[in-house]
């Protein structure tokens, strides 16, 4: 027999039990369709045109719910007579709320009080704050540790400083009286006088807000160039000479900003006369002698439940306050116009 010889298996044909090799070339992918492209770039316009609104909404949100809608409440309300025992029973009554307080003696009481008060405790105060930022301008040891007392004050409560100021001007063992009685005065009964209470409230209001304009003097002093007195000096002027001619025109624009802002903070001015008075504050003493326009809406409003008679006081602020900002505008007018 002749022996049989294997024979080789066929080769395996394409497809078979070993996979083909991963091609190399990358596979190409989807191509986004027009309208998804269209869908994105109308989206990101939206983006871009929108958001800022949407960031800036909350602000003008709040605003309206606190702001805007208390004016118009309050205007609508000083042309009713409200009590504040039934806010909801209004009657119609126009502008007799307003003619009402040009005849009413207290008011044009508080008015004039307002008005000294403002005058008694803004002057100085801006007049001080000038001085020191003058002082802290120079370099001097430790200047920090001043700015930021000076500061002070200003993140004291008001009823805090105020009740110590209380303390300071204490008719029998108040330390003002004290000092006077000291160098040969006699007592004097702060909150008893007309002058004497004015002064009292005005020092509280110069304490707390001397370190704060200040600082907003010290940062327009710094911004003041240099070569300004570099000059002056080499033409012989002092520092005095400097101060006048150099300082106080560059920083008109600030000074009148204090001014103006000072002018609306004693308008508005309230807690210190409040406090000071004790009980009864929102008379402003026996007197009236120191009651300002704020503590007469208090009283109107809160004490005689006379809501649309404190509405219309809030009112008449209000339109002071925008003579002041009239006035403000002229004045920043003929500046310009005079530089």
């Amino acid at each position: 027999m002749r022996p049989v010889t294997p024979q080789a298996a066929p080769p395996a044909s394409t497809g078979g039990a070993v996979p083909d090799r991963p091609s190399k070339e990358p596979r190409e992918e989807p191509r986004e369709s027009a309208r998804g492209k269209a869908w994105r770039s109308r989206r990101y316009r939206w983006d871009i045109k929108y958001s800022p609104y949407a960031l800036v909404a909350p602000f003008f949100v709040f605003f309206a719910a606190f702001g805007v809608f208390p004016l118009l409440y309050t205007g609508w309300t000083s042309l009713h007579r409200v009590s504040l025992a039934s806010p909801n029973d209004m009657e119609w009554v126009g502008l007799g709320n307003f003619t009402r307080l040009l005849e009413d003696e207290f008011f044009w009481n508080a008015l004039r009080n307002t008005f000294t008060i403002g005058i008694i405790s803004t002057v100085p105060q801006l007049l001080m704050a000038l001085g020191i930022a003058h002082l802290l301008n120079y370099r001097l040891r430790a200047s920090g540790f001043f700015r930021v007392a000076i500061l002070t004050p200003y993140a004291t409560s008001v009823a805090a400083a105020t009740l110590v100021f209380v303390l300071l001007f204490g008719r029998d063992y108040g330390m003002i009286n004290w000092a006077l009685d000291a160098v040969g005065f006699s007592k004097i009964d702060w909150q008893s006088g007309t002058l004497s209470s004015q002064i009292a409230v005005s020092s509280i209001v110069i304490w707390r807000w001397t370190g704060y304009n200040a600082l907003i003097y010290l940062a327009a002093m710094q911004a003041v160039p240099n070569d300004l007195y570099e000059s002056a000096a080499l033409d012989g002027a002092t520092r005095w000479q400097q101060f006048i001619h150099v300082t106080i025109p560059s920083l008109r624009p600030t000074i009148l900003f204090t001014v103006v802002v000072s002018t609306i903070g004693a308008t508005q001015l309230f807690g210190e006369p409040l406090l000071f008075g004790g009980a009864g504050g929102q008379k402003g003493g026996a007197s009236h002698q120191f009651q300002t326009l704020g503590l007469y809406l208090y009283e109107q409003g809160w004490f005689n439940f006379h809501l649309g008679r404190a509405s219309a006081i809030a009112w008449a602020m209000f339109l002071l306050l925008i003579i002041i900002a009239a006035v403000n505008l002229l004045i920043v007018r003929r500046l310009r116009k005079s530089q």
